[in-house]
């Protein structure tokens, strides 16, 4: 226990001013990422979302939902193509400006250590869901070469679990620059990695990971992998929606 030390939030930079009582003077000391300025920046989505892709209900017009469904997972869902694949998406803050730079410095700047401010959100997201595997959406090789690290591994390993790396990633044009037509009708963009092993997934639950859900290609590509080798339920955990 150090009575002295002043972390700084790994976002900002700025002192966290500490707690101040008996409890936290005699309480496992495992440090603080976050202040409460940066913290009250994430926008966590609540109440009515859809029943897929965890789009809040509460920003959306009546005109883009469909009972439980907003607009978007509807059209997914009547494409028998895609029906059913993706069982849910969670999502845990908004994408609003200060978290699209957040992750741009994660994500494109090799920002790590931010990999620890996430996983404290996402280890509570987890301990709710029921997962044989925790598997990461892979980056191509030239995109991991750039980036140095896969962001949605690190999340993984962050929370104190062992990503499953059992889906490898055809390289193509970054998704950033596809407009939302292009990403829903790209082909196939994953494939199981050589030493996988089918009779693995018999069954089995999987909780996918990823940073953004955008419109929900990615996730469902990946699924739909999945579940055709042999998975019973594959649900997604996303930093932002």
């Amino acid at each position: 226990m150090n009575l002295f030390r002043q972390d700084r939030c790994f976002i900002c930079h700025e002192p966290i001013s500490p707690d101040i009582g008996w409890q936290a003077l005699f309480s496992a000391d495992n440090g603080h990422f976050l202040c409460s300025c940066c913290e009250g920046k994430l926008e966590r989505i609540e109440g009515d979302t859809c029943r897929i892709c965890c789009r809040p209900f509460l920003v959306l017009d009546d005109k883009f939902r469909d009972g439980d469904l907003c607009h978007d997972c509807f059209r997914w869902e009547e494409e028998p193509k895609w029906q059913g694949y993706l069982e849910k998406n969670i999502s845990i803050f908004l994408y609003n400006d200060f978290i699209k730079e957040v992750i741009a410095r994660y994500k494109f700047r090799g920002d790590y250590v931010l990999a620890k401010v996430f996983a404290e959100f996402v280890k509570l997201q987890i301990q709710k869901i029921n997962a044989d595997y925790y598997v990461p959406i892979p980056l191509s090789k030239e995109r991991l070469y750039e980036r140095g690290f896969n962001q949605a591994e690190a999340l993984i390993r962050e929370s104190g679990l062992v990503p499953s790396r059992v889906l490898s990633r055809i390289h193509s044009e970054k998704q950033s620059k596809k407009s939302r037509t292009e990403r829903i009708h790209l082909p196939q963009v994953f494939q199981l990695c050589p030493e996988t092993a089918v009779t693995d997934f018999q069954g089995a639950s999987i909780l996918l990971i990823d940073d953004i859900y955008t419109t929900g290609s990615t996730l469902r590509h990946a699924a739909k992998l999945l579940k055709e080798a042999g998975a019973d339920r594959i649900t997604s955990l996303t930093l932002a929606r």
